[in-house]
């Protein structure tokens, strides 16, 4: 592999590609930020295990609105969206030139997008089936 490309995008299998400036959508495109990854734990201490690449125990995800499309009526920039698993694209780093400052934005479907908040909220495990007999 090129030696500039494993600089630029990091080499292996889990590519995520850097782009510079700001992102704009089309039509009704959401465009999301801050999504959570990885083992969580709540606030009663139960162990909520990494679910990615897992087919089992998937559960939706609670994201900040980066961006929306001009045809977008329901979801403002800035809300909190609850998107159904695995319904989003893969993150791609983008670097606000005028801070430095990176963030990994995704693009989500409307017909994903389960529920609306104008505050943050806590991960949930609304239809996960993890611990189900």
């Amino acid at each position: 592999m090129n030696k500039a490309l494993i600089d630029n995008y990091g080499g292996g299998h889990k590519v995520k590609p850097r782009v510079s400036g700001t992102l704009t959508p089309i039509r009704d495109r959401v465009i999301v930020e801050e999504m959570k990854f990885g083992m969580q734990t709540t606030g009663k201490g139960l162990i909520i295990l990494d679910d990615d690449g897992a087919n089992h125990g998937i559960k939706p995800r609670w994201a900040r609105v980066y961006a929306v499309g001009p045809d977008q009526e329901e979801v403002k920039a800035g809300q909190y969206i609850l998107v159904d698993h695995g319904r989003w694209t893969r993150g791609v780093e983008l670097e606000d030139p005028a801070t430095g400052e990176t963030t990994t934005v995704r693009m989500v479907d409307n017909k994903d997008i389960l529920m609306i908040s104008d505050e943050p909220q806590e991960e949930v495990t609304v239809g996960s089936k993890t611990g189900a007999k």
